[in-house]
């Protein structure tokens, strides 16, 4: 069974201000297995984070149907971990309970938070931060309690929205790296949307690139790389210019329908 099922996925936005009805994705049908790293790549608009929205039961479906472990989604729900663009940390929480805000919301004693997150600060490599504040991380440092939080729910999908997309180049790769190092140990399902083509081709096991809008998926690229991947090798950038030449193609055919819409 597919950890996650797509099927006919259709969203309409009502644009009531101008009165009219804007379709943002059409009919997009995607399977993803266990223990795969999908990534969503595309133009912007074209509605990535509309469908990892769906997913994690932020938004539903004008039409169609989603699927975790052949359930229909209906809501948020523990099964799902979400990392965000930004990390979302309370600012007045120590990382520790940061991490263990699920179980504080739940009604575990700090003591109890504090051995449950402990292993999972220590994943992510943050072990010695424990006490410290949000003011006082990096912005690589906060998303790292923002991918503990998540992992501590014990999902079996994984939900990112960019999450390092502020972060300096350097940060960046370190948590590329570290990201892949995780979800190898962890086993579960990871959905991440991106705009950069060298970042989906570093993490995924498979590629969807989208069109622009309406979203659909144009093409689903299984990505046959040895890990740790090596962006300067003739085979990565193979996948590579056969992406781009996807994304810019539909660029300018987003540029063209805007010249005569």
């Amino acid at each position: 069974m597919a950890s996650i099922e797509l099927k006919n996925i259709v969203k309409i936005y009502a644009d009531r201000k101008r009165g009219r009805e804007l379709l943002t994705i059409d009919h997009v049908d995607l399977s993803v297995e266990s223990n795969e790293f999908l990534c969503l790549l595309g133009p912007s608009g074209c509605g990535k984070s509309t469908l990892l929205n769906m997913i994690a039961g932020f938004e539903t479906a004008t039409e169609g149907e989603v699927l975790v472990a052949g359930k229909p989604v209906t809501r948020p729900g523990a099964d799902r971990g979400m990392v965000f663009q930004q990390a979302t940390l309370m600012p007045w929480l120590p990382v520790w309970d940061n991490v263990a805000f699920s179980l504080k919301l739940s009604g575990k004693n700090a003591d109890e938070r504090r051995a449950a997150a402990q292993p999972f600060i220590d994943m992510v490599k943050l072990t010695g931060f424990e006490n410290h504040y949000p003011a006082e991380l990096s912005g690589g440092m906060a998303q790292r309690v923002g991918i503990a939080r998540a992992l501590l729910l014990n999902p079996a999908v994984i939900l990112m929205d960019e999450p390092f997309a502020a972060l300096d180049a350097q940060t960046k790769i370190e948590m590329q790296e570290e990201l892949v190092a995780i979800w190898q140990r962890h086993q579960g399902t990871v959905v991440f949307v991106t705009h950069s083509v060298d970042e989906a081709l570093v993490l995924g096991t498979q590629v969807a690139v989208m069109t622009h809008r309406p979203g659909r998926i144009r093409e689903l690229i299984k990505l046959d790389l040895p890990r740790p991947r090596d962006s300067t090798s003739p085979e990565f950038n193979e996948y590579k210019r056969h992406i781009l030449a996807l994304i810019r193609e539909e660029s300018a055919l987003a540029k063209a329908d805007m010249a005569t819409a």
